[in-house]
């Protein structure tokens, strides 16, 4: 490969990378369906035309949030895994999540959110994929509380994941931020007596 072709290769892997996390940003803020490929090439920056090079259709882009989100997922849980104990890591975690409560009040979690919304189609299996996601976040969960030896660490993860989904969706409904606050440092001290 000559350094032309090699730079072409890595200018279309950013402009790729720039379109998915274009998609899941504004898949977010506006849901699938109101969310248009024009609206995603303009926050990514890229010509219309462009975007087709690398996604056909717009349920591509949709998936290619979804990937998105995996990959913010993996980023997270990879830093939080640094953390020595598994306690501090879920309760970082969950201060991570309370951190990000004022794009909460206005949106939702952004997987949690889409996953509703694709949920009522008719086809194509993206909600699956939405789920997929979600199922990730309970697996590193759920890897936490086994390390701290607790029984029924799957239980235990459907309790934490379903709290920060619960408050994250009465955040979003009642657009009151202190919600993600105050359920967020029930969660804490829920996870100090495990």
């Amino acid at each position: 490969m000559t350094n032309s072709q090699s730079a072409r290769a890595k200018n279309a892997g950013a402009k790729r990378q720039r379109l998915m996390a274009a998609a899941a940003q504004v898949v977010h803020q506006q849901g699938a369906e109101r969310t248009t490929i024009a609206d995603i090439a303009r926050a990514a920056d890229v010509q219309v035309g462009n975007v087709y090079y690398y996604f056909k259709t717009k349920d591509e882009l949709v998936a290619a949030a979804l990937s998105e989100h995996t990959r913010q997922l993996e980023t997270i849980t990879g830093e939080l895994g640094r953390l020595p104990d598994p306690r501090e890591r879920l309760k970082a975690l969950v201060r991570g999540w309370v951190g990000q409560r004022d794009l909460a009040a206005r949106y939702g979690c952004p997987t949690g959110t889409l996953a509703t919304e694709l949920d009522k189609r008719a086809e194509g299996g993206l909600d699956r994929e939405a789920g997929k996601v979600i199922r990730l976040l309970l697996d590193w969960v759920a890897a936490q509380f086994r390390e701290m030896d607790l029984p029924d660490p799957d239980g235990l993860a459907l309790t934490l994941v379903g709290g920060y989904q619960g408050m994250s969706l009465l955040t979003n409904a009642l657009r009151d931020p202190q919600i993600m606050v105050k359920e967020g440092d029930r969660l804490l001290a829920w996870l100090d007596t495990l």
